[in-house]
């Protein structure tokens, strides 16, 4: 069987930034590490652990954290209740204050293509900074910014000789255009809407 992942050394906690010349690619494993837990693995090119999110209760969360390969807390990523929509908003490390942007479901009937949209908090202009299109669940989806630039993708993983991996091993492709925890906050809030 081929590997998922190719390293098991957890590396020194370090900042993930994308490279300057081209892409970050992620491999994403909707596994927890821990035993009896749900969650996502995440490992970058090289096989070394860099996210990870674990959660001891099945199903549908309120909150959830993405920490980094060390269980250092990230992002916070809390559903907005009693809304018609699903909507998230995400926060630096475990604060509750200061929310640094919110993601909202698109439901349109004219325009299917587009899943989600990504909004600062705060912003003056009601135009989205981050516009998701595609399938969440085909795991075929594009991140767009404001100028329609493709900063990010999510597609499905393959093995050596083209063997595909089921849908719980996918890739993250992360441009230098978007910051790859933000990305990888995306990959959740989708996961949690689309489950």
């Amino acid at each position: 069987m081929t590997k998922v992942y190719p390293n098991a050394v957890i590396p020194q906690p370090a900042t993930v930034t994308a490279p300057t010349r081209g892409p970050l690619v992620l491999t994403i494993w909707k596994k927890s590490l821990l035993f009896n837990c749900h969650g996502f693995t995440v490992f970058d090119s090289n096989g070394n652990l860099v996210y990870r999110v674990d959660n001891y209760a099945a199903g549908t969360k309120a909150e959830i954290l993405l920490m980094d390969a060390t269980g250092r807390s990230l992002l916070t990523l809390r559903r907005k209740r009693l809304s018609l929509v699903d909507n998230w908003t995400v926060y630096d490390g475990e604060t509750a204050a200061n929310p640094k942007f919110t993601v909202t479901k698109h439901v349109n009937l004219l325009n299917t293509k587009s899943i989600a949209h990504v909004n600062i908090t705060g912003s003056k202009t009601k135009k989205p900074v981050y516009e998701i299109e595609g399938s969440y669940t085909q795991r075929c989806c594009v991140v767009y910014d404001e100028k329609r630039r493709h900063v990010a993708e999510i597609n499905r993983k393959e093995a050596v000789g083209g063997v595909k991996f089921g849908g719980d091993v996918f890739r993250l492709v992360v441009q230098p255009e978007i910051d790859p925890t933000v990305a990888m906050a995306l990959v959740i809030i989708l996961d949690q809407m689309f489950q």
